[in-house]
């Protein structure tokens, strides 16, 4: 089974490498693109009311749009960062999400420097990968990034970061440590400055990989915890209560599950749900408010064709009003 899913691992990141290399060149825009027939990893949707189109990305670093989450337009170039910096000439883009805040619109994303390593585990190579914030005055771009300044560690390899304001008003990125350097994938918080150009003292724990009854491997024979975490999102039900969205693996299915903070502050402690939220082969969520104010979940799933592996995304209904994120049918808008 663990052979599996390395082999699923890597024919994604291959699928990134491709991704990052064709984002460099202008593809031809298509109009009225059908949701389903989008190839897009974690898809990441902004609502914005103030121009009534709700604006789509993820992996690859380009963008969609669509006025009615049914036909799309795309993909756009909307980011633009300096070959000179960490990220290098032609970084790898994942997991890209938008954020507004404070009267502008904010991009989170991975981004790898497929030639500069930064450390050797068990004779794997660790590029130099990290989270990085971009910012424009429009929510389709162009984005620049905030500053040039590491958010995190350059020593680590971290992704996947994701953006919440806490009670205290203060902002936040929540991001992975991943499991190919520490052996245990951690999520990991760090306080950002009020303008989102730096981040502010260290990264704190907030859980471990192996703390998920869900997620598991199996190892010569022996059932034992996963050890990946991917794709934090955030969220507050209607009775007030944290919750964080998260992606892992049972076995060889990519499959999404759910924690809570039991404080109901984001330091914790996180309490992981039993079994998982979404169906097996979805993941990498992120919750969103259609124009009309519905909650919809939106994450991708994977099908090869052919013998070559694809991942499109998809959406699912979801209750936040009682104490517990309640995930529906599939929507179709």
């Amino acid at each position: 089974m663990w052979s599996k899913k390395l082999l699923w691992v890597s024919v994604f990141i291959l699928g990134c490498i491709f991704s990052a290399f064709s984002q460099n060149r202008q593809r031809p825009i298509r109009k009225d693109v059908p949701l389903g027939e989008i190839r897009l990893s974690d898809p990441c949707i902004l609502s914005d009311k103030k121009t009534s189109i709700y604006y789509m990305t993820g992996t690859g670093g380009m963008m969609w749009k669509s006025k009615d989450l049914k036909k799309w337009s795309g993909p756009f170039k909307v980011i633009d960062i300096d070959p000179q910096s960490w990220m290098g000439e032609r970084p790898h883009i994942w997991a890209a999400e938008l954020h507004h805040y404070k009267g502008k619109y904010y991009y989170f994303a991975t981004f790898t420097n497929p030639k500069t390593n930064i450390d050797t585990v068990e004779e794997r190579i660790i590029k130099r990968r990290a989270s990085h914030i971009l910012v424009s005055d429009q929510p389709d771009g162009p984005y620049e990034p905030v500053s040039e300044s590491n958010y995190l560690p350059a020593e680590l390899s971290t992704l996947d970061g994701t953006f919440w304001e806490g009670k205290d008003g203060k902002p936040y990125m929540i991001y992975c440590h991943e499991w190919i350097q520490n052996g245990d994938g951690t999520m990991e918080m760090i306080e950002l400055s009020a303008d989102l150009s730096r981040s502010i003292g260290d990264g704190k724990l907030l859980f471990r990989a192996s703390d998920s009854p869900w997620s598991r491997r199996e190892v010569d024979g022996k059932v034992i915890p996963n050890q990946v975490t991917d794709g934090p999102y955030l969220f507050r039900t209607g009775t007030g209560r944290l919750g964080m969205i998260w992606t892992s693996w049972v076995y060889d299915v990519y499959t999404q599950g759910v924690a809570y903070s039991k404080s109901g502050q984001l330091e914790g402690p996180w309490v992981q749900e039993e079994a998982p939220i979404t169906p097996p082969n979805f993941g990498h969520g992120m919750l969103f408010q259609t124009l009309e104010g519905k909650w919809l979940m939106s994450v991708h799933s994977h099908k090869s064709i052919d013998g070559r592996f694809y991942r499109y995304p998809n959406l699912f209904e979801v209750d936040l009003s009682g104490d517990k994120l309640v995930v529906g049918d599939r929507y179709e808008p």
